[in-house]
């Protein structure tokens, strides 16, 4: 739960409300449908079967089609969440709003009974890098200064760590990245207009822009963001986080040192051993980025 003295706000709740009532979700869609995809790879991998799913959203109706038996809640502040009431819970699409997400995260964690999963999907850091570049410079050049115009997003790494601060065991964060293709920024902004993801900061300026602003902002952008076929390309990042509700029958990692087999000898690798003393596998890959290019 978020406490105003120590969580500074972001988010003006009222303008993302009114940007989702006018969403027309149907109509750009496509990012929704990619994560329901990927988790219902997740829910396949982990083979087993929920009684007492909820899901966590601000866009009840596409996500109701996910889970239909699901317990539907509506995204906030705080969350209609009853305590040890679930086996699953979902927060979907909607963290990345959060002005206090591992909040978010503590509450759901609390929802979840002993060996409980919680899943959750948000845009990541990498989302709109383009737009937040074109967007600066031109600004700077037409207004003499920059204010906030897209919401800043976590990166994976921090945001896999609020896994283990909000009590879930076993946490993995993993990402996915597309790249979708538009006409011009002009057509990526109706796009975002249709998603329900336009300017929501409390600090974003409140003045009309001039609309040279943003014809300069779609020169800039496809100059240094050019597709084929005379488009643009836009970044989308996917981050999934998976965590356990604690419970004794899950494994426990080895205490340091207390290994009794070489992990080059489990792999079947050679291992190389640096000058420093320290030893790696070349074969291991601690990051797993997952990237599947699509043109839109």
């Amino acid at each position: 739960m978020r406490l105003p003295s120590e969580t500074p706000q972001l988010t003006d709740p009222t303008a993302l409300s009114a940007h989702r009532r006018r969403a027309d979700i149907g109509a750009a869609r496509f990012l929704h449908d990619e994560a329901m995809s990927e988790l219902h790879e997740r829910l396949i991998d982990v083979n087993r079967r929920f009684t007492s799913p909820a899901i966590v959203t601000a866009f009840p109706k596409i996500w109701r089609e996910f889970l239909p038996d699901a317990r539907i809640v509506a995204s906030g502040e705080v969350l209609d969440l009853e305590a040890g009431a679930h086996d699953l819970v979902i927060h979907a699409m909607a963290l990345h709003w959060a002005d206090d997400p591992i909040g978010q995260i503590v509450q759901c964690q609390r929802a979840l009974r002993p060996d409980g999963l919680f899943l959750g999907v948000s845009f990541g850091g990498e989302t709109l890098h383009e737009l937040r570049a074109a967007l600066g410079q031109a600004e700077t050049q037409i207004m003499g200064g920059l204010s906030p115009r897209v919401a800043p997003m976590a990166e994976i790494r921090d945001m896999g760590g609020l896994l283990q601060r909000a009590g879930l065991s076993l946490p993995v964060a993993d990402s996915l990245r597309k790249t979708v293709t538009y006409r011009n920024a002009i057509a990526l902004i109706h796009d975002l207009r249709a998603m329900g993801e336009t300017n929501a900061l409390i600090a974003r300026h409140r003045a009309i822009p001039p609309r040279a602003l943003f014809l300069e902002m779609a020169a800039i952008y496809a100059e240094a963001y050019p597709a084929e076929e005379n488009r643009i390309q836009a970044t989308f990042e996917l981050v999934f986080l998976t965590g356990w509700s604690p419970h004794e029958s899950q494994q426990k990692p080895l205490r340091p040192g207390a290994a009794t087999t070489r992990l080059a000898d489990a792999l079947k690798v050679t291992e190389y051993i640096a000058p420093t003393g320290a030893s790696f596998d070349e074969t291991a890959n601690p990051v797993h980025d997952r990237s599947d290019d699509k043109g839109q």
